[in-house]
């Protein structure tokens, strides 16, 4: 194979892309990159001879690695041409004359000159682009949210506005990678070279879009929570339920952006790391949390201690006239209370509160007839 070597120019470039690649990920993939361009392993150890062949072109019949939790994408000058879904090892395949491979099976002299041709064609560069792109199928994770000043929604539990600052972190899932390619990732990111599509890039402009479409989102997802008749939910339970909380944020976020039917892309979990309520939202929750606490029996169990406490302090400060006063008051609501209860029996007098009724006369006996004197 010594000869392979000895030419220059197209037909050197040509015998060079006979050799067979075997792609893999590239080494340098964070947790939070969702697309990743597939690299040649022309040389392993220093054992390889594939170090001379054109990039961007896959020789027919090249090896590609998929790991777990990933899908592959190759694309043709700028179409995407196939998908891989499920993990394994594969074999890629082309018609493409630059692909053409000796050792691939599609003869030797063939291929050779119609490579050959083509490329002289293009001054001796191949006349196509041929590339394989890794789509991240994992839950991507710490997609941060936050807001800088009070979001307001209607809460039914509390029958008003209420408002809050809040910020967490949400994972993320491709779930259709063709969509997201196609309607979502910059061209930068699937072309020749392409840098890792980050979600966690501060200079990724559509990382930053969905994280602004998130904020614009925690109003509606929060109303969607505190709202659901089905589920009963109240804003103390979010921080506590970070599944549901990411329905309603995927909800919302479809409902406005459409995230899932135009991108692939979905909300899985949320976390949330902080919530802080507004001044009068917080006023507001002190007030129901006492209405809370002093409903159902808790509450006549802390009217009755209240009121012996009272009777207590107005003994103690020598209140004996106040104490009797407040003990015929007490009886006197409770005669009326009494009377609302029993509305034939009318009430009993009550001493010192205005002159008593005056009893009915006795009905007169009628007076005996006198017997007549004796003569």
């Amino acid at each position: 194979m010594g000869f392979i070597k000895a030419f220059s120019g197209a037909l050197g470039g040509t015998f060079a892309d006979q050799w067979k690649d075997f792609y893999a990920p590239r080494p340098d993939v964070p947790g939070t990159a969702a697309i990743f361009q597939a690299v040649p392993s022309g040389e392993n150890a220093g054992r390889g001879e594939n170090t001379k062949g054109s990039e961007n072109i896959i020789s027919d019949g090249s090896k590609i690695i998929v790991p777990e939790g990933t899908a592959l994408i190759t694309v043709q000058d700028g179409q995407i041409t196939g998908i891989v879904s499920e993990p394994g090892g594969f074999e890629f395949r082309s018609n493409d004359p630059n692909s053409q491979s000796i050792f691939a099976g599609d003869g030797v002299v063939g291929p050779v000159i119609k490579q050959t041709w083509e490329r002289i064609k293009f001054g001796g560069q191949p006349g196509s682009q041929q590339l394989a792109f890794y789509v991240n199928l994992k839950e991507i994770p710490n997609n941060k949210f936050g807001t800088q000043s009070e979001i307001y929604w209607d809460d039914a539990y509390f029958g008003t506005q209420v408002g809050a600052i809040t910020r967490g972190t949400y994972t993320l899932k491709i779930v259709d990678p063709l969509l997201f390619i196609k309607n979502f990732v910059p061209a930068k990111y699937i072309s020749a070279d392409a840098p890792i599509f980050d979600f966690a890039d501060m200079d990724n402009d559509a990382a930053t879009q969905l994280f602004n479409e998130v904020v614009g989102s925690l109003g509606s997802a929060l109303s969607n929570y505190t709202n659901d008749p089905s589920k009963g939910n109240r804003m103390a339970k979010i921080q506590g339920d970070q599944v549901g909380f990411a329905q309603s944020l995927s909800a919302a976020v479809e409902a406005g952006y459409q995230w899932k039917s135009d991108r692939g892309l979905e909300i899985v979990k949320t976390a949330i790391l902080s919530i802080e309520y507004d001044a009068d939202t917080k006023e507001l929750m002190k007030d129901v949390k006492k209405a809370d606490a002093l409903s159902g029996a808790r509450g006549n169990a802390f009217m009755q201690q209240a009121a012996a406490r009272g009777m207590q302090a107005a003994g103690e400060n020598g209140g004996g006239a106040g104490m009797a006063f407040m003990g015929m008051g007490m009886n006197a609501a409770g005669g009326m209370m009494g009377t609302m209860q029993q509305p034939n029996t009318p009430p009993s007098y009550q001493p010192g509160f205005g002159a008593a009724p005056e009893a009915p006369a006795a009905p007169e006996t009628p007076a005996e007839p006198e017997t007549p004197a004796e003569q």
